[in-house]
């Protein structure tokens, strides 16, 4: 175990490998700005904040060249990925001048680009944003969700991988005393 003193200010890479051993599932989350331009990217800071009122969260670099366009709009459409959707990932996480060319996207409200297939979308309203560190926060209130059986692709030490379920007896004891049986 690799142990380092931080007092607020780490390495940079010695930060991104242990937060890399945590790990999360894959987004791609989209937008439309007001000037009617489709904005949308990979992030893996996604989560959720509150059940009620039905509120998650995600950030975005400060230095991102998406942000106002993001803040403006004052909506976002979060999509959970599928293990078969790598594609999607590298696509989003890449510098393009039109990230959805060739994909057959719908409008949600507001006009927010939904992608097809995925194993969840949330279809958010920014209820509020926070800067925190060199990131923005964005909370956002659930207007619409849905979401399908599958399994999610997961990021974690720098690569995509997939789960593999254990078999535990207290699984579902554990699911009612997190989420108070609401799996």
């Amino acid at each position: 175990m690799i142990e380092i003193d931080v007092d607020g200010a780490a390495d940079p890479r010695a930060l991104r490998n242990a937060l890399g051993r945590f790990a999360t599932g894959v987004t791609v989350i989209t937008t439309r700005g007001p000037d009617g331009r489709r904005e949308g990217l990979t992030a893996n800071s996604f989560a959720a904040l509150s059940l009620s009122p039905a509120l998650v969260l995600w950030s975005l670099g400060l230095k991102a060249k998406s942000l106002a366009g993001f803040v403006a709009a004052g909506r976002f459409a979060v999509h959970v990925l599928r293990s078969s959707q790598t594609d999607l990932s590298h696509r989003f996480a890449t510098p393009a001048p039109d990230k959805f060319a060739g994909l057959e996207v719908v409008d949600g409200a507001g006009g927010v680009p939904l992608l097809p297939g995925v194993l969840a979308r949330f279809e958010c309203r920014i209820e509020r944003t926070v800067e925190a560190g060199d990131h923005l926060l964005f909370i956002g209130l659930v207007e619409r969700l849905a979401y399908d059986d599958g399994e999610p692709l997961i990021f974690s030490a720098g690569q995509y991988s997939t789960p593999r379920f254990l078999r535990v007896a207290s699984s579902q004891d554990d699911l009612e005393a997190v989420w108070g049986g609401l799996g």
